[in-house]
């Protein structure tokens, strides 16, 4: 992989090419906006590092710098939060920057850009790791190997990962036991499911959803079509990795693990992703599921706590999530995702990653370092907005406040299923992401034949996707 090429060909008539970009009119006033250069401060020797969020965002992690700062006083940081409507618009400005010379020193990553980062911005941590190896032992300890390759590409790692959050199914507790069900087992199945879906819609009003999903990679048909032992695209693994998989963990551990996650073309011509597809379709004919909202559903938490909705998808910040829109935690609950031909679960992770263009990285190593020890994930991560990878972190006491009782199914889902995988997200992801939305929307809104030309269509726009570079 040649780096010093790719930061090249990320250029100003370059980055005008990018999706979302040809909207924002580049007048001599907006690209000092759109590439950062008027942030106050641009040029000052402190590290800076890019999150995805609001100032508030940013100061909700002053206590994270202040503790870096005390450990390391002689390396000023500056937290640099970027508004945007969704980590591929977050993405897109962190590319308009690089191709700008103002990129970050270090970035905030979720898997959705994992491999995009990899493959033209972030900096192998391959030799940091390996060079302080006795100081993130108890790190590597503590998270999950499938979270750890979900951030590997080609055989290096790219971050570590600090936060994640799997598929599950959250239920309304109220409507189970308005409509006389009990709650599910562990290893229910989707017909289990269905069927509690559709006493729910026997038993509720007429403004009730019995089952309601996102249009997205996240939480929306992705994770049926993992439990249905499929995927949008065809899914391969990476060789090496040997380097970290022999040194952290033990064999049996990572029999399975290799360099990372590799997708290679469309692979929604095949059966079970049309019998995924028909399900969800039937289920929104029949009343069973709302048609899905794209975005990330934010009526989702007020309907489903008013108990309009009895059963979604979603991961451990769903609980503080309803905690804070006052759902006492004895009226919901959450369960692994129903099996069908596996009941292998759908997660997505972030982590900080260094920038390959930085020229601060002794500094940026020492900031990742920090902020994936036990003392920086504690204040990063004082409530549970998110599940932390750090398993010691998995507590009674970090749930005590919010729940749910089944709090365990958060982490216990890596180790119950450990062929659970990460969002389907090659460095093509935002052209994925898209196409995936719009056929969604088409297949889940009309008649059988209108779902056949909607994945006849997703299957060439995939395909195509794949086929050009990231």
């Amino acid at each position: 992989m040649n780096h010093s090429t790719d930061l090249r060909r990320l250029s100003r008539r370059g980055l005008l090419g990018l999706g979302g970009l040809t909207a924002v009119g580049l007048t001599g006033a907006a690209w000092p906006r759109l590439t950062g250069t008027d942030i106050p401060g641009r040029n000052e020797d402190v590290l800076r590092i890019a999150i995805q969020g609001t100032a508030q965002d940013a100061a909700a992690r002053q206590s994270l710098v202040d503790a870096f700062t005390e450990a390391h006083p002689d390396i000023p940081v500056r937290l640099q939060a970027i508004q945007s409507a969704d980590w591929g618009d977050f993405f897109t400005k962190i590319l308009t920057m690089t191709a700008a010379g103002t990129a970050p020193d270090v970035t905030y990553v979720a898997t959705e850009g994992a491999q995009l980062f990899a493959e033209r911005m972030a900096e192998p941590l391959d030799r940091w790791v390996d060079g302080d190896h006795t100081e993130v032992a108890d790190y590597f300890e503590d998270v999950h190997p499938s979270l750890i390759e979900s951030f590997m590409y080609d055989g290096s790692l790219y971050t570590l990962p600090l936060d994640f959050n799997a598929a599950n199914m959250y239920l309304n507790l109220d409507t189970l036991r308005s409509s006389n069900l009990d709650f599910p087992s562990e290893d229910w199945d989707v017909e289990e499911f269905e069927s509690m879906l559709r006493t729910m819609k026997e038993h509720q009003g007429t403004d009730f959803s019995p089952y309601y999903w996102t249009n997205r990679l996240f939480g929306g048909i992705v994770p049926w079509l993992y439990a249905n032992d499929t995927s949008i695209l065809r899914e391969d693994r990476f060789d090496g990795g040997s380097w970290l998989w022999d040194r952290f963990y033990s064999a049996d551990q990572v029999a399975e693990r290799r360099g990372g996650y590799r997708w290679t073309t469309s692979n929604v011509s095949s059966d079970a992703v049309g019998e995924t597809f028909e399900m969800l379709n039937r289920w929104v004919r029949e009343g069973l599921s709302v048609r899905p909202e794209e975005g990330g559903g934010n009526a989702l938490v007020g309907l489903f706590a008013s108990s309009r909705i009895g059963a979604t998808p979603a991961g451990g910040y769903w609980a503080q999530g309803l905690h804070e829109a006052g759902m006492a935690e004895d009226r919901f609950d959450v369960q692994y995702f129903p099996r069908w031909r596996s009941q292998r679960h759908q997660f997505g992770s972030a982590g900080y990653a260094m920038m390959r263009s930085s020229e601060r990285k002794e500094q940026a190593w020492k900031w990742l370092k920090f902020t994936a020890s036990k003392e920086g994930m504690e204040l990063a991560f004082p409530s549970p907005e998110t599940t932390p990878t750090r398993r010691s972190m998995a507590t009674p006491e970090f749930y005590r406040e919010t729940g749910p009782e089944r709090w365990k199914v958060f982490y216990d889902t890596l180790d119950e299923f450990p062929d659970s995988g990460p969002i389907p997200a090659p460095p093509q992801q935002a052209e994925i992401e898209n196409a995936l939305a719009r056929n969604v929307a088409t297949a889940m809104g009309g008649s059988q034949a209108q779902l056949h030309d909607a994945l006849d269509r997703l299957d060439g726009e995939l395909t195509a996707a794949m086929e050009s570079p990231a």
